[in-house]
């Protein structure tokens, strides 16, 4: 088992050398927006309007796909 795990490390670099950043790195900033896309929908209405936002824009927001992320961060 530990030798297919030392494998499948060894595979996912390469993957990463060749292609920019890997799966488990987009896996992991995919799952790092969601969590604060939820954290912005949970702010109270006070907390939003500090950084100049609106309830309507903070759930627009949150609702968006992990995958719709800014174009700069698929370069």
């Amino acid at each position: 088992m530990f030798a297919s795990l030392h494998t499948s490390t060894l595979a996912l670099g390469r993957v990463e050398r060749r292609g920019g950043r890997g799966l488990l790195a987009r896996l992991r900033d995919a799952l790092a927006l969601t969590t604060q896309r939820r954290q912005l929908a949970a702010l109270d209405d006070a907390l939003l309007a500090d950084i100049g936002l609106t309830r309507q824009q903070a759930m627009t927001e949150a609702a968006r796909s992990a995958w719709d992320v800014p174009r700069h961060w698929l370069a």
